[in-house]
């Protein structure tokens, strides 16, 4: 599944429809370099599989410029994706608990060695994005204590690569957080297999 995510200058003046330049783009594009046609028009009815349209996520920045970072994303990983809103009480280690034994649930099905997203705070669906996006950041100095420790116990599950056994399960953990309500503490988990790919551009 192709996932856009446009960061949009504010200072920049638009002519024509972006999300129907950028949705001809990647079908061009993965026609072109014969990747799988892997959409269906309806998630119910399915259908024949198309190259588009991608998931777009836009995010107005300072500036002139437009940058699209593509991040193709296979389901194998996807689809073991989690989320769960925590009570804001809840101590440290049940959020760590929470991320390793989502990775101990992906097994082997996902493809390990990983590279692990995790969100922290926001909304649920902005935990959800910020675990993807997480994906291709470097790795935080702020949370740097708690990614390498995260690291440790998922690698101490011995599921190795490709589920064969090993002290590699996963490659990184990369966390992201943003500001939360009071009531709330969302924790989202998305996994990459380790053929984690991207490639970005500024316009």
């Amino acid at each position: 599944m192709p996932v856009v995510f446009v960061q949009v200058g504010q200072d920049l003046k638009i002519t024509g429809n972006l999300k129907t330049a950028i949705n001809k783009g990647i079908a061009a594009g993965y026609k072109k370099y014969s990747l799988r046609n892997s959409i269906v028009a309806d998630p119910l009815l399915r259908g024949k599989p198309g190259f588009s349209p991608p998931v777009l996520h836009t995010d107005i920045v300072p500036g002139d410029k437009i940058k699209l970072t593509l991040l193709p994303k296979g389901f194998g990983c996807e689809n073991k994706s989690q989320l769960k809103m925590f009570k804001p009480t809840v101590g440290l280690e049940e959020i760590k608990q929470f991320i390793v034994e989502a990775v101990k649930s992906a097994g082997a099905d996902a493809c390990p060695p990983y590279v692990v997203g995790v969100g922290i705070g926001g909304s649920a669906d902005y935990a959800s994005i910020m675990a993807k996006q997480a994906l291709l950041i470097k790795l935080s100095d702020k949370y740097s204590r708690l990614e390498d420790d995260l690291l440790k116990q998922i690698n101490k599950t011995g599921i190795g690569p490709m589920g064969l056994g090993g002290k590699t399960t996963a490659l990184a953990v990369k966390i992201q957080s943003y500001p939360t309500h009071i009531a709330g503490l969302p924790v989202a988990v998305n996994i990459s297999c380790h053929a984690l790919r991207s490639a970005q551009i500024v316009l």
